[in-house]
């Protein structure tokens, strides 16, 4: 269990009058493309992207704040948007965590700042995983949400390696507004999520 603080940080923003290309495609095309496929009786009922959520847990981090500081400085670089560190809410021995610890960091990305960090995803930075096969199509919730792990941060084209000292790993999460698994498996392949073939 965790909760979440304010950092302090710049958060950078996009250029007035700038529209991510995959905006313009959920409006010219998926959105016909989705009420083709179900049916919608009106254009409220087609299923949207909402957010997305990157989370990077660091467990070193309650043994070394510079591993926190180092992470929220990279996540900032990699989504333009200032990280929220995340504490956790209890205590557990075993893992030596006292509530109250940082434990990792995470962003929510909406509006323009979410396509424009989707066209990074899935034409940068997915292509740059090593051995990938597809993602696969058995990470939704049940409720029209999709999670993704990412072992390496750095397929992130923004960050410097040379000023990374540890790899870490992150959670991509997509939320939408679709109903079920397969409105949300639709609608994010027609974005361009690239789904293992079954």
């Amino acid at each position: 269990m965790s909760e979440t603080v304010e950092t302090t940080g710049k958060a950078s923003t996009l250029p007035d009058g700038y529209v991510p290309a995959l905006r313009t495609k959920y409006r010219d095309d998926v959105s016909q493309a989705m009420m083709k496929r179900f049916g919608y009786e009106n254009v409220n009922q087609i299923p949207r992207i909402e957010k997305i959520v990157v989370n990077m847990g660091v467990g070193e981090a309650s043994r070394d704040i510079k591993i926190l500081e180092s992470a929220e400085r990279e996540l900032a670089q990699i989504t333009g948007q200032k990280p929220k560190r995340t504490v956790a809410k209890k205590s557990i021995s075993t893992f030596k965590l006292r509530e109250g610890m940082p434990v990792g960091c995470f962003v929510t990305l909406r509006g323009n700042m979410m396509y424009e960090f989707m066209e990074r995803l899935i034409n940068v930075a997915i292509p740059r995983i090593r051995d990938f096969r597809g993602l696969p199509t058995r990470s939704f919730d049940g409720r029209g949400n999709h999670s993704m792990g990412i072992r390496e941060h750095l397929i992130f084209m923004e960050l410097d390696f040379n000023k990374v000292n540890v790899v870490k790993g992150m959670n991509i999460t997509t939320v939408t507004t679709a109903k079920t698994d397969e409105e949300a498996r639709e609608l994010l392949k027609l974005m361009g999520y690239p789904f293992r073939e079954k």
